[in-house]
């Protein structure tokens, strides 16, 4: 009686070759999407901290009814008294309004410089003080701050901040540093 054949176990060169092409197409599609959806992630969560951040500086204000600033900071520990925000930024207790952290007053947060060579430049505030009642401290000092990726001024975020102290974020802006 003769032996049955065994069935072959592996691939064929053909099969092998069919397999990676159509991986090798489907790399090609998907690694620029990746890409994209990862720039977007990380502008959002940017642009998200930086909302969080200032209403949280605004309702601190109202609860512990003294002012609140927040500022641009290099050190994590001053301000760096700058338009450049994309250093990092602390909140803190500004017990003499100046806006400004001087020696004595509490930090109550800090956060650290931006991710992905992505900047954050505000139009002219150096630091944002909210007054007991919510509202800013200095009058017209209403502010956009323009956050944005090397992919320029199309998917940048601009975050809109109100004498009322209101925050409000949109997508697009008028110029990216």
């Amino acid at each position: 009686m003769a032996d049955a054949p065994v069935p072959s176990r592996g691939f064929t060169l053909i099969e092998l070759l069919v397999t990676l092409s159509i991986a090798a197409i489907l790399l090609t599609v998907a690694v620029p999407n990746f890409i994209t959806f990862v720039q977007n992630n990380r502008l959002a969560t940017q642009a998200n901290d930086l909302v969080t951040m200032l209403n949280y500086a605004r309702s601190e204000a109202v609860k512990r009814n003294q002012s609140i600033t927040v500022c641009s900071s290099t050190t994590g520990t001053s301000c760096a008294g700058s338009t450049t925000w994309d250093t990092g930024l602390i909140v803190f207790v500004d017990a003499n309004g100046n806006g400004t952290w001087d020696a004595g007053e509490t930090i109550l947060q800090v956060r650290q410089g931006m991710e992905g060579s992505n900047t954050l430049r505000a139009s002219a505030q150096t630091s944002v003080t909210y007054q007991a009642n919510g509202f800013l401290a200095v009058a017209g000092s209403n502010d956009i701050f323009r956050l944005c990726d090397a992919r320029g001024t199309a998917s940048a975020r601009a975050i809109t901040l109100t004498q009322q102290g209101h925050v409000s974020m949109s997508t697009g802006t008028l110029s990216c540093p």
